[in-house]
């Protein structure tokens, strides 16, 4: 996909994400286990074209890829930087539920993730 995004001259206009609501555990958690657990502390997310820095590692996982240790991204800063690359601002993307005035990158103070941006 990028490849072909690329060689036709459209990966600058295009972001391009992959990513889950979380990652697996980076062993068995038994001996009768089928699989590996999921684990919403430590998992992989990546970004290309449309004004990502290339070639950008952020943040890292312990010694055994059980959790996020340095530089621990939220959704909601996921969400901001997409938004960002898009033009809009994601503090003021706002809409209302139950009376309540909601936001996708929530109010706790999440942002762009400048160091991701080309």
């Amino acid at each position: 996909l990028l490849k072909d995004l690329k060689s036709r001259g459209m990966l600058e206009d295009t972001l391009v994400i992959c990513t889950s609501e979380f990652g697996r555990q980076p062993a068995s958690q038994g001996k009768d286990s089928k699989g590996r657990d999921h684990n919403g502390g430590g998992f992989s997310t990546w970004l290309a074209g449309g004004g990502i820095k290339p070639g950008t590692t952020y943040g890292a996982t312990d010694e055994l890829g059980f959790k996020a240790i340095d530089k621990v991204v939220h959704s909601y800063e996921l969400h901001a930087t997409a938004l960002h690359l898009l033009g809009l601002d994601h503090e003021r993307l706002t809409w209302y539920y139950n009376g309540l005035e909601q936001r996708l990158t929530g109010f706790e103070g999440k942002g762009v993730i400048s160091e991701l941006l080309a």
